[in-house]
């Protein structure tokens, strides 16, 4: 106790779910469900082809309580055939998470687990491991942005109602950093209330919020039936961060230092989230993951390793200059300049080993948004911002093909053609995909809102008249997006939840394209495809 003070103390009471008035305002199912023992559920995570990443969290009696469970992993739903089983200990060092790498099992398989402590069973989760070897297909869900105070998490209830997924693919800002009421939804007041109630500084802090939207059901539910692939944006430390600082962040109104901050919003990230780690400190997020010979999954940090500071707008301007000395800069990096160099190792090594697609999941994006043909960019946080970085991958993607961009962050769905320079006639050409050197999925947020609905298909309209490397843009329905591959084609699906006032709603499909291999052209398709069902889902808790 002697590292606490009283603040954090009650902190981690009250995400421990000991303090009632800590969660007043939440959610009534997550409210009566408070004082279960796996009160944060249980997820799956980052899948190889002979392991996985199991998680819970365990509701402690007591902070000075060392707690000690069970683990198992079966083949079927009801726990018969048992694959493996071990024991885990946990205490407030990691805030009661439990991280398990389980190793020794069978590739493309799907299997179920439950954790036991205390007497109290969890509920079973389902997991998948990748596939090994040929491949003729695979499917995952993306998905980003959501916001508990701005709405219900009806996207993951979808994504857990799904039993066609491989897995789902997180692209960041899984919780939000501000105080409550900062970036909310007034309407749900009272209904969807974070805490702290202050925007999130200490660790206690971080892990609280953490603990609070792992309460959610739809969120819990979307990873009690998938495993996650995930990587961090700039909420989950503070809003438009980048290596040395944010924008969110103020020491000079008490708010410390940015190098500590940052440590610990990653520490409670690695032991929250279903991540393999070399540490609770480590901050290399960016990894990759094979999808048999069908693909490889490349997992990008844009935020917190090596980003330099964004540029700047000056007085008076809408975009900035696309000959503005800082946009222009070939030493400003957004990758980093060392996860560029890893960066070049993976996509050389995937296309030796012949993989046939090369997925990027990252957070910012990549495609250019411009009003003026270029002449200047609206968004400076995005690649535009760091154009030579982009035209160094652009570079390296041009001699690989078969390249998929997926990406979070904006809020809203566009599907892209990616090229160096898509106002250039003699670069790009939009109706064949001349010159471009790979495509781009943008999934919409879960719950952040993005253009206000009255004016949003104006400015869709005009930003497709000056983009000719857009194919869809829509900036303010809510979802998530669809990846499914096979070894002749890429194809994209944005998914828009009905609504994200209340829990529940159906979806709808907005729009869905496809790019054949060795192609990097998008045209539209009027179905999703084809879909297999994987497994049986996880049973529900009696």
């Amino acid at each position: 106790m002697s590292n606490f003070s009283r603040r954090d103390f009650v902190l981690a009471l009250s995400a421990a779910g000991l303090t009632p008035a800590a969660i007043a305002g939440a959610d009534s199912k997550r409210s009566a469900n408070v004082g279960r023992v796996f009160a944060q559920g249980v997820a799956s995570g980052d899948p190889l082809q002979d392991r996985v990443i199991l998680w819970t969290r365990i509701t402690p009696r007591r902070l000075s309580d060392v707690i000690e469970g069970r683990w198992r992993i079966a083949l079927d739903p009801g726990l018969k055939r048992v694959r493996d089983t071990g024991f885990f200990i946990t205490d407030i060092t990691r805030d009661f998470t439990v991280n398990i790498d389980v190793g020794g099992l069978e590739p493309g398989r799907t299997y179920y687990y439950r954790f036991e402590t205390r007497g109290a069973e969890s509920p079973v989760g389902r997991t998948r491991t990748l596939p090994l070897g040929p491949v003729g297909s695979a499917r995952m869900a993306f998905a980003s942005c959501s916001n508990y105070p701005f709405g219900y998490f009806n996207a993951y209830a979808r994504i857990a109602e799904r039993n066609d997924l491989d897995f789902v693919v997180h692209l960041g800002d899984y919780l939000y950093e501000y105080e409550q009421g900062g970036f909310a939804d007034p309407a749900l007041a009272g209904l969807r209330d974070v805490t702290p109630a202050n925007e999130i500084l200490s660790l206690a802090d971080y892990r609280l919020r953490h603990a609070v939207y792992k309460s959610d059901p739809d969120l819990q539910e979307a990873h009690r039936q998938h495993p996650f692939i995930c990587v961090w944006d700039d909420h989950e430390s503070a809003n438009d961060s980048w290596e040395n600082g944010a924008e969110n962040h103020n020491p000079e109104a008490g708010e410390g230092d940015w190098q500590q901050r940052k440590r610990r919003s990653i520490r409670a990230y690695n032991e929250y989230m279903p991540i393999r780690r070399t540490s609770l400190a480590d901050d290399e997020i960016f990894r990759r993951f094979r999808v048999g010979d069908l693909a490889d999954l490349i997992m990008l940090d844009t935020r917190l390793h090596g980003r330099d500071l964004q540029a700047a707008f000056q007085a008076g301007q809408s975009e900035i200059p696309a000959n503005d000395p800082v946009l222009s800069d070939p030493q400003r990096t957004l990758l980093g300049f060392e996860q560029e160099r890893w960066l070049e190792r993976q996509l050389n090594f995937s296309q030796r080993r012949g993989a046939r697609w090369r997925v990027l999941g990252q957070q910012v994006m990549m495609a250019q948004l411009s009003t003026s043909f270029g002449r200047g960019f609206l968004n400076p946080d995005q690649w535009d911002g760091y154009r030579p970085a982009r035209e160094r991958l652009y570079q390296q993607l041009s001699g690989i093909g078969n390249n998929v961009v997926l990406t979070g962050d904006i809020h809203s769905s566009w599907c892209n053609e990616l090229t160096a320079n898509p106002f250039d006639g003699t670069l790009y050409d939009p109706a064949t995909g001349r010159g471009a050197v790979g495509v781009e999925f943008v999934c919409p947020g879960v719950t952040s809102p993005g253009v206000p609905e009255a004016i949003a298909p104006a400015i869709a309209a005009q930003l497709r008249a000056v983009s000719p490397h857009v194919k869809f843009v829509e900036l303010s329905r809510r979802g998530y997006g669809i990846l499914d591959l096979n070894r002749d084609r890429a194809q994209g699906e944005i998914y828009h939840v009905s609504n994200v006032n209340a829990r529940g709603g159906g979806e709808q499909l907005a729009a869905a394209f496809a790019t054949e291999r060795d192609r990097n052209f998008l045209e539209a398709v009027t179905a999703p495809a084809p879909a297999a069902v994987r497994a049986d889902p996880a049973p529900r808790s009696e």
